[in-house]
């Protein structure tokens, strides 16, 4: 990458991916500006406020900035959330994309367009009993992987009719320290850390144990979206995940396994979905030969680290 193409806008950059993104891309030479709804706490640098569902800010901000690179973490990213607000997750994961292509699409010159990133998920695709590949077919049970899907094809169609640079990943699931605990695995390490510090027996409130996910750390995640913007085909998208699916219930008891104290697991029926897809496992076999991305950390070291940071 030429030194010319390292200013990068991340539009929610606020958020648990957000700060690790940023150090990713700033570690590597790029200056970075975030955005997002208000300021972080850890927000250090430049950042910008601006509301992605308010078309003027985005066009105003990016046309400001003109960056070389665009990034959209922005989104309501929890499926368990998209059941309880559909409508927004449609909001702000679909039309806050199109803010953003259509903001480009008048910012820039034809022959002068920045790169710009979304980010999918393994939401998007069938049902499978087997790791998917990014042929395999799309067809979500959830709002939150439709509107991944409707983003991802509002992406190709700006890309395909106005000459967008627009780079496309299906992010299968990821975690680590400071992801919010309405997610699973943060959940259960600030229960067990709970019942830990508390010096006595606990019961821990879970969802659905049976099914199986594809989790990697989020330092993998971002060091393949770096990867991508640099190296990647644009218009083509890539499966980022670790390529083994676990078990929650064998995540579950490697989390209560770090704590001292005896802890009873109680599956609560309102932690479970009205559809929950059995497995979700990566074929990343594009990005692994094309691109020469390996996952470097284990997702149960991930998950000590995760306990440990909850009980400081």
């Amino acid at each position: 990458m030429s030194d010319s193409k390292k200013n990068v806008l991340i539009f929610g950059a606020g958020g648990f991916v957000g700060k690790y993104l940023t150090d990713e891309l700033a570690a590597n030479g790029y200056q970075v500006t975030g955005s997002d709804i208000r300021v972080p706490e850890w927000a250090g640098g430049t950042f910008a406020t601006a509301n992605l569902l308010e078309y003027e800010e985005v066009r105003a901000l990016i046309s400001k900035e003109l960056p070389d690179v665009i990034i959209n973490l922005a989104a309501i990213s929890s499926v368990g959330q998209s059941w309880k607000n559909p409508q927004l997750t449609i909001s702000v994961n679909v039309v806050g994309s199109l803010n953003i292509l259509q903001a480009v699409k008048e910012s820039y010159g034809r022959d002068n367009m920045p790169k710009v990133m979304f980010i999918g998920s393994s939401e998007e695709y069938a049902v499978s009993d087997a790791p998917v590949n990014e042929e395999y077919p799309l067809d979500s049970n959830s709002p939150y992987g439709i509107s991944k899907m409707t983003q991802e094809r509002f992406a190709s169609l700006y890309g395909r009719e106005f000459g967008i640079d627009v780079y496309l990943v299906r992010a299968f699931n990821h975690t680590g320290v400071g992801q919010a605990d309405n997610f699973v695995l943060p959940s259960w390490c600030k229960q067990a850390a709970e019942i830990d510090k508390s010096g006595a027996p606990g019961t821990m409130n879970v969802g659905n144990l049976k099914v199986k996910r594809d989790f990697s750390d989020v330092r993998d995640i971002v060091r393949a979206y770096r990867l991508i913007i640099e190296r990647g085909t644009p218009g083509k998208v890539y499966n980022v995940g670790s390529g083994i699916a676990h078990s929650l219930e064998d995540m579950l008891t490697k989390i209560t396994g770090f704590s001292s104290q005896e802890i009873t697991v109680n599956v609560d029926p309102e932690r479970i979905r009205p559809t929950d897809t059995p497995m979700i496992c990566c074929d990343n076999t594009l990005i692994r030969t094309e691109l020469g991305w390996e996952p470097e950390h284990d997702i149960f070291d991930t998950l000590k680290e995760m306990y440990e940071s909850y009980q400081r």
